[in-house]
C-alpha cells in the first residue's frame, strides 16, 4: 500500500490509484495484470503495456499477475506460452509465481454465464455468425433483436447446457449477453459471451467444447484474482462499459477498474500482431526473431537489451491516446546504455590489403588499445600487429577531396594504436582498375604509446591483422517498411511497403582476433561502424556473423 507520505506522481492513473487508495476503496493490495493471448509473440508494444501495469504495481507497493488469456483453442500452443514467459523475464518485469491462466478458471467463468441466464441476463441464439454481425446493425444504425432473444430462462439453461455437454456441432449456436440491441455503443448490443469450438486445448484438453469470449472472461478472471486495475491500450475503451456491465450484473464487490493508455507505435516498424503475422506467414522475414520486426525475441537477436528498452519506454513515459514515436528514440536508448558497456573493437567491413614493405615478413608484435575509452574498468587489450593488414576501402582515396584526411598515395595516416604508415605504391587490376593492394612503409619510432611527439598526423584508420583476422558475416538493417508510418487498413500490398534495402548482408569482414571466443548476444562496438551483436541463429563453430544493432549515429530520421 501507498504511505501517506509517500510522493507519487499524478500521470492519469496515478492520480486514478491514488485517490482510491486515499478512499480506501479497496481492502486489498493494489494488483493489476498483463493477459497476453497465447497465439503469438510479444513485440515492443506489448513491453510498453507490461511496463505499465509492473511499474504501476510496484510503485504503489502492489502485486503484478502474467495471466494468459487462454480461451480460444484453434490459435494457442505451448511455445507461445514459453516465449512471453521467457520474453517478460528478460525484459525485467518477472512476475515471479504470480502467473495464472484464463482455463484454469472455466468452471467460474461457466457458473458465471449460467447466473446470467438465471436473471435473465443471457440467451442461447441460434443465428449464423453472419446473421449475427447483420442484426448488430451499424455505427449509424441499431441493430434489431434476435428471434431467439425471448428464449425462457429453463429453455436457455437446458440450451447452454446442452452446448457444454458437446451436443452441437461448432458455430451452432452461441450464449449472447442480453442488453441493448439500440445502444450507441456496438459492444452493447446483445455481445456473443460463449460459443462453440470443438477443439483439444493446450491445457484442459478435450473437458470444454464451449470457450469464454475474451470481453466476457477479462473482467471475471480479474476478479477472481483480486485485480485492482485492469490497465489496457486505448482500443479497449469501447469495451469499458461491457467490463462494468458483467461486474454489476454478476454483483462483484470492489470489483476492478478497467482504464486505458495510448497504444504506442513505432516510425517504420509494424506492431500489429495481425500484420506480423502476415509478414512472418509470407515469409517476407526471417520468422518471428527476425531483428527488423519490433518484436521482444527479434530486437534481442538484433542485440537491443532490456535496460534500454525499459530506458525507451521510460522517456516515453504514459501516453494517453494513440501516439506515434520516432524510431530514432529507441536507438537513441540502446546506444546510450552500450557506449560504456561494451568492448570497442576493429572490424573491417569492405577489405583492402595493405602491405607494409619494411616491417618483417614472419615477425608479429601486439600493440595495446584501450577497450572502451569512456569506461577504463573495461582495460586494455593486446591486438596483434602483422607486415599485412586490411584497412577499409572508403579509408584510401588516390585523388583524395577536400576534408579527406585519412591515407592517400604518398601521404602518411596512423594506423590505431600502431604507427604512422606512408602510401608509397597503388595496385590495380589490370581488367577492371579496381584498388586491390597497396604498399606501405611504416615509421617504426611512431608506435602509439612510446611518447613520440616529432611530427602529427591528421587521420587515423582502424585495421586488422590479415595473418591473426577472424572472418564474419554482417548484417546490416534499416527500417522495414518504405514509408514513415505504421500499416494501416488501406495501406498498399506488402511487395509494395517493404523496403528492399531493409538487409544488407556483407560477407567476409575481417574483425580483430578479440572476437575469436564470442558467445552469442555477446556485443561490441565496431570503431566507426555501430554497435554489433553475435547472431545467435546463423553463428556456427565455423562461422560468425554479426547484426548491427543500430549505427554510430542516426541516419534514419534522414533518410525518411
Amino acid at each position: 500500500m501507498c504511505k501517506e507520505n509517500e510522493t507519487v506522481s499524478e500521470h492519469f492513473i496515478d492520480k486514478l490509484i491514488h485517490d482510491d487508495l486515499q478512499a480506501g476503496t479497496y481492502n486489498r493490495d493494489i494488483c493489476t495484470r498483463f493477459p497476453p493471448e497465447p497465439n503469438g509473440y510479444l513485440h515492443i508494444g506489448s513491453a510498453y503495456a507490461i511496463h505499465t501495469n509492473y511499474m504501476t504495481a510496484k510503485k504503489f507497493k502492489g502485486k503484478f499477475h502474467l495471466r494468459f488469456d487462454d480461451t480460444n483453442p484453434l490459435k494457442e500452443d505451448m511455445e507461445y506460452v514459453n516465449a512471453i514467459i521467457d520474453d517478460i523475464n528478460w525484459l525485467g518485469y518477472s512476475p515471479g509465481d504470480n502467473i495464472f491462466y484464463g482455463s484454469d478458471y472455466s468452471n467460474e467463468i461457466f457458473n458465471a454465464a449460467v447466473a446470467l441466464i438465471k436473471k435473465g441476463k443471457a440467451y442461447v441464439c441460434d443465428l449464423s455468425p453472419e446473421e449475427v454481425t447483420a442484426y448488430r446493425g451499424t455505427l449509424t444504425e441499431p441493430g434489431k433483436n434476435s428471434p431467439y432473444r425471448n428464449r425462457s430462462v429453463k429453455d436457455n439453461l437446458d440450451l447452454f447446457t446442452d452446448m457444454k455437454n458437446g451436443i452441437y456441432h461448432s458455430g451452432a449456436k452461441v450464449l449472447r449477453a442480453k442488453i441493448d440491441m439500440g445502444s450507441p455503443n456496438i459492444n452493447l448490443r446483445d455481445p456473443v459471451i460463449y460459443r462453440i469450438i470443438h477443439a483439444e486445448h493446450y491445457r484442459t484438453g478435450k473437458t470444454w467444447c464451449i470457450y469464454p469470449m475474451y470481453d466476457f472472461a477479462h473482467p471475471i478472471q480479474d476478479a477472481i484474482e483480486g485485480i485492482t486495475h485492469s490497465l489496457c491500450s486505448i482500443e479497449f475503451k469501447d469495451h469499458r462499459p461491457l467490463y462494468e456491465w458483467v461486474m454489476n450484473e454478476l454483483s462483484i464487490c470492489e470489483a476492478p477498474q478497467q482504464r486505458e493508455f495510448g497504444r504506442l507505435n513505432i516510425t517504420g516498424v509494424v506492431t500489429s500482431k495481425r500484420y506480423l503475422k502476415q509478414l512472418v506467414a509470407g515469409k517476407y522475414v526471417d520468422g518471428w526473431d527476425d531483428p527488423r520486426l519490433p518484436t521482444i525475441r527479434g530486437l534481442r537477436r538484433r542485440g537491443f537489451t532490456p535496460e534500454s528498452i525499459r530506458s525507451f519506454i521510460e522517456e516515453i513515459g504514459l501516453i494517453r491516446h494513440q501516439n506515434m514515436v520516432d524510431i530514432a528514440m529507441l536507438e537513441h536508448s540502446v546506444r546510450q546504455d552500450l557506449k560504456a558497456k561494451v568492448n570497442s573493437i576493429m572490424a573491417v567491413v569492405n577489405p583492402l590489403k595493405v602491405v607494409i614493405t619494411n616491417y618483417p615478413e614472419n615477425h608479429s608484435e601486439c600493440v595495446t588499445i584501450d577497450n572502451n575509452s569512456e569506461n577504463d574498468a573495461l582495460g586494455k587489450r593486446n591486438v596483434p600487429f602483422t607486415r599485412i593488414v586490411y584497412i577499409e576501402k572508403d579509408d584510401f582515396m588516390e585523388q583524395p577531396s577536400k576534408g579527406f584526411h585519412r591515407l592517400t598515395l604518398h601521404a602518411e595516416v596512423r594506423l590505431k594504436g600502431a604507427y604512422f604508415i606512408t602510401c608509397n605504391e597503388v595496385i590495380k587490376d589490370e581488367l577492371t582498375g579496381e584498388i586491390t593492394e597497396l604498399r606501405c612503409t611504416y615509421d617504426p619510432k611512431t608506435k602509439s604509446g612510446t611518447g613520440f611527439t616529432e611530427r602529427k598526423v591528421k587521420g587515423t584508420i582502424h585495421w586488422v591483422s590479415a595473418q591473426h583476422g577472424i572472418k564474419a558475416d554482417i548484417h546490416m538493417y534499416e527500417k522495414l517498411l518504405m514509408d514513415n508510418d505504421r500499416m494501416k487498413d488501406d495501406s498498399p500490398a506488402w511487395d509494395e511497403s517493404i523496403n528492399p534495402h531493409s538487409l544488407l548482408i556483407v560477407k567476409d569482414c575481417i574483425v580483430e582476433p578479440f572476437v575469436e571466443k564470442a558467445q552469442p548476444e555477446d556485443k561490441f562496438q565496431f570503431i566507426r561502424h555501430g554497435y554489433f551483436c553475435v547472431d545467435k541463429k546463423y553463428t556456427t563453430n565455423d562461422k560468425l556473423v554479426f547484426n548491427r544493432i543500430v549505427p554510430l549515429k542516426d541516419t534514419w530520421r534522414k533518410n525518411t
